[in-house]
This record gives structure tokens, C-alpha cells and sequence, in this order.
């Protein structure tokens, strides 16, 4: 005879044809009214009784789950899925190369996969530690903890949906260190003088001025080869970012701005106005029509219905840097002066988050805390001054 226990908690019964005790807890689905169980076997009554008290402690704190057969493989993909609703081609395209280095089937179904071949609700931390130990010796630190943490977002979904009971990722860290690779490197004046200067005799003004619009607004490459004409207020001065232009497998794509923060409106400053109002007058005269130039883009590839190649701007900003003796200089480089230059002349965090397209003023902080750090030091106060300061009466 079996000890039986009330009606949602379980059970501890002798299994004849298995020749062990079984510990079973049952229970209703709240979401579906469907009965789930969970059996147990032990050699013994008293062993059968202990898993059974296991079992009901683990209901307790919602850590029991009906047995799912789910792979990792077959769950990252639906997560992927999920995600091309929400992030750019380009991010999903980063997400599944991360992805596939831990779970080489998401792109090869024919690949060996040891973890991604698991069971969802069978994968433990150990597993985890072996693959991301192994892609240490094949990769930077950097692209094994973006491993670990796409993977951590993949089980997380999983949990927030009570698929597994713990995120087997959390526990895991990837040991190994490189030196943080900087957000940026900000010109030195004498260096903002010397490119301008070769911007100014450069052959073609599109990628000239492009580059310009770089440095003199903060924006972002594919911001400014997103711009059309109708973006470009020339009379109040002012440009707005509406779209980017991204590379995808070697291919330029039309796309939205990153975040929501990334539409704005963007002051020019006079010199670089004057250029583009000298540039769109020079366009004119080549006989393009007035009504036409708002559906334009502002740099135009050879192909006019396509913007400039992006790679156009690198290779041309390359070759600028080596003729004048430069270090090597990328266009973010550009974007990263312009902030540099604006907080160091004082200007208010919250106006260069918002000019710079960032999502918070908490991003421009761990971006620019290096600049804002050394402008503190300047600002020292000595009760004295404020003593001998004009119209102060003497107590």
C-alpha cells in the first residue's frame, strides 16, 4: 500500500513492475487546467518519501516544471524569430553570428552542437563553462562574453516564461582579460585645423562635406549619408536626422535611426552652412531642379537613387590621416570629437546627449566621464574668494 497524499501535493506508491518506490507530485496548470505530474523513483520507501518532500519544496518556489523537450538550438531560433520584430537586420545579424559560436547548427544544421543539441531544461552551468572555456581559446575575451551574454538573454526569455527554472548562465563568468578598446579618439585642435584644411582641397565635395558634417555635428556615418535634401533647413540652419544608412554583408541598406533619441534636429554651424548652401547652389547649377532636391540625397552615390557607399567615407578619412602624418582616424572618430569639444567647452551633459543621439545622458556620461572628470578638477573653491569677492560686507 501506497501513502497517499491530498489532492495537489503528491504522492509515495510502490511501483511493481519497476521494483522501486515512486514519488509523483501532480497539479493543475493554472494557464491551461491541464494536470501536470512529475515522478521520482527510489529503491526505497523512506528514499521515495525524501524526494517527494524535494519535489514539493521545489513546487513551493515554482522550480518544478512539466519535462519539455525543447532543444537550446530550437529555442535560440524562436528567440531569434522573436527578436527581427524588434531590433535592426544588422543587430539580428550580429545576435545570430554570437549565437552561432556557441551553437554552430543555428547555421549549420549539419554541425556538430553538443549544448545547442541539450534539452532547454537539461543544459546546467557546467555546460555553459565547457563551451565558452573551449571558444576561449579561438577568440578574444570580449567576443566570448558577448557569447555568454546572448546566450544569458536566451535563457532568461526562458525563464521569464517558465520554461526552465534557473537561468544556467548567471553563475557562469569568462575569465581572461584584454585592454578595453576606447569609445573613441578625440582630435587635438592642431589636428581639427589640419583636416579641415584637407577637407577643404579634397576633389569631392560630397565625401568632404560629409566628413564635415561628421565633425561639426556629431553625426553618426550612417546618419549622414541618410540625410536628403528635404532633411536640410538652410535658412534656420539646422539639419534633422530622420534615417541611416547601414552595411549588411557588404551592402549598403536604408534603415531607421537606432533608438527614439536618434530623430533630432541639429544645429549647423555657420562655416559648414555656408558650404552646403554652396554645395546645393553648385548642384543647381548642374541642372538639378529646384522641385526635385528635397527627395534628393544630400551625397549621392554613382547611382543617384543610392546614397554613398559607406565604405567611402573610411577609405577616404584613411588616406587623409596618412597624408598628413596622422595617427589612423575612423569616422566615429569625428563624431567623438565633436562631443570631446563640447562638453570640454562647457557644455551642459543634457544638451550633448540629446545633440549626440544618445539614448540617456547616463551613456554620455560612461562615454565622455574621462572629459567631465578632468574639467572638475578646474573648479576648486576657496571660502576666502567668496570673502574678498565685490560688494561682500565685512561681519
Amino acid at each position: 500500500m501506497g501513502r497517499k497524499r491530498g489532492n495537489g501535493s503528491g504522492s509515495v506508491s510502490y511501483h511493481a513492475a519497476k521494483g522501486k518506490w515512486r514519488a509523483e507530485v501532480r497539479w493543475v496548470d493554472p494557464s491551461t487546467g491541464r494536470v501536470r505530474s512529475v515522478t521520482r523513483y527510489a529503491p526505497t520507501r523512506k528514499e521515495a518519501e525524501t524526494l517527494l518532500a524535494e519535489l514539493l519544496l521545489q513546487r513551493g518556489r515554482g522550480l518544478l516544471l512539466e519535462p519539455d523537450r525543447t532543444t537550446l538550438r530550437d529555442w535560440a531560433q524562436r528567440w531569434l524569430q522573436r527578436k527581427a520584430r524588434e531590433v535592426k537586420p544588422k543587430t539580428l545579424l550580429l545576435y545570430t553570428d554570437e549565437l552561432a559560436l556557441a551553437l554552430p547548427s543555428l547555421k549549420n544544421p549539419k554541425a556538430r552542437d553538443p549544448l545547442g543539441s541539450k534539452p532547454l531544461q537539461k543544459v546546467w552551468p557546467a555546460h555553459i563553462q565547457e563551451v565558452l572555456d573551449a571558444l576561449l581559446e579561438r577568440y578574444s575575451p570580449r567576443t566570448v562574453r558577448k557569447v555568454r551574454e546572448r546566450l544569458r538573454a536566451v535563457f532568461q526569455e526562458a525563464l521569464a516564461l517558465e520554461m526552465v527554472a534557473r537561468n544556467p548562465v548567471d553563475p557562469v563568468r569568462v575569465k581572461g582579460g584584454e585592454p578595453s578598446r576606447p569609445r573613441g579618439r578625440a582630435l587635438e585642435l592642431r589636428e581639427v585645423a589640419a583636416l579641415l584644411e584637407a577637407l577643404e582641397a579634397h576633389p569631392d565635395p560630397r565625401t568632404a562635406l560629409a566628413l564635415r558634417l561628421c565633425l561639426a555635428c556629431g553625426l553618426r556615418r550612417g546618419e549622414v549619408l541618410g540625410l536628403r535634401w528635404e532633411d536640410l533647413d538652410l535658412e534656420a540652419g539646422t539639419l534633422t536626422v530622420r534615417r541611416t544608412v547601414g552595411v549588411i554583408r557588404g551592402k549598403g541598406v536604408v534603415g531607421t535611426p537606432k533608438t527614439q533619441r536618434a530623430y533630432r534636429t541639429v544645429p549647423i554651424p555657420h562655416a559648414t552652412l555656408l558650404r552646403l548652401r554652396g554645395y546645393r547652389d553648385w548642384l543647381l547649377a548642374k541642372g538639378v531642379a529646384p522641385e526635385d532636391l528635397p527627395e534628393l540625397w544630400v551625397f549621392p552615390g554613382n547611382d543617384p537613387s543610392r546614397p554613398l557607399d559607406p565604405n567611402t567615407l573610411n577609405h577616404t578619412l584613411r588616406r587623409i590621416a596618412q597624408r598628413l602624418g596622422l595617427p589612423p582616424l575612423r569616422v566615429h572618430d569625428l563624431r567623438h570629437s565633436y562631443g570631446s569639444h563640447l562638453l570640454a567647452n562647457g557644455a551642459p551633459l543634457e544638451v550633448v546627449a540629446e545633440r549626440m543621439g544618445h539614448a540617456s545622458p547616463t551613456i554620455t556620461l560612461g562615454i565622455y566621464r574621462h572629459v567631465l572628470e578632468h574639467e572638475r578638477q578646474g573648479w576648486v573653491l576657496d571660502p576666502e574668494d567668496l570673502l574678498r569677492a565685490p560688494g561682500r560686507a565685512r561681519a
